[in-house]
């Protein structure tokens, strides 16, 4: 999960730097609709699984979904609550994949699983706290 996350957090990166100047609208409307292309083929890869990998691969395209779409919002009106957003979807998305992967688990290692996940959100959540007051 953690591999999925980094390799999303390096192609947005990838992403930003190569459209570093101020995007056109039509660049805009383009790149929103790339986004929405490639979750509907993320989703419809997730509905050839079932059970619990189902469910982990939709949390997981759903985040890469809302995540990108932040990322577009910053890229096309930079500001520091667009930057925010971006961190707080990375947190959300994150927590909802780790969340729905512990329901794989039972008794004491899923409540740990659970409670790590809890921790590692709450850790996400004190950090954009932290660049609100910068």
């Amino acid at each position: 999960m953690k591999k999925h996350l980094l390799m999303l957090a390096i192609a947005s990166s990838c992403f930003m730097v190569t459209h570093a100047s101020a995007m056109t609208k039509d660049e805009y409307k383009v790149a929103k609709e790339k986004i929405e292309a490639d979750y509907k083929v993320a989703k419809a890869k997730c509905d050839t699984l079932k059970d619990n990998a189902k469910d982990v691969c939709d949390k997981e395209a759903k985040g890469t979904e809302k995540v990108a779409k932040a990322e577009l919002e910053q890229q096309y009106k930079p500001s520091d609550s667009h930057k925010r957003k971006v961190a707080e979807e990375k947190v959300d998305a994150t927590y909802a994949v780790a969340k729905e992967k512990c329901d794989d688990q039972t008794g004491d290692a899923k409540s740990a699983c659970v409670k790590q996940a809890k921790a590692d959100e709450a850790k996400g959540k004190a950090d954009i706290k932290a660049m609100k007051k910068m």
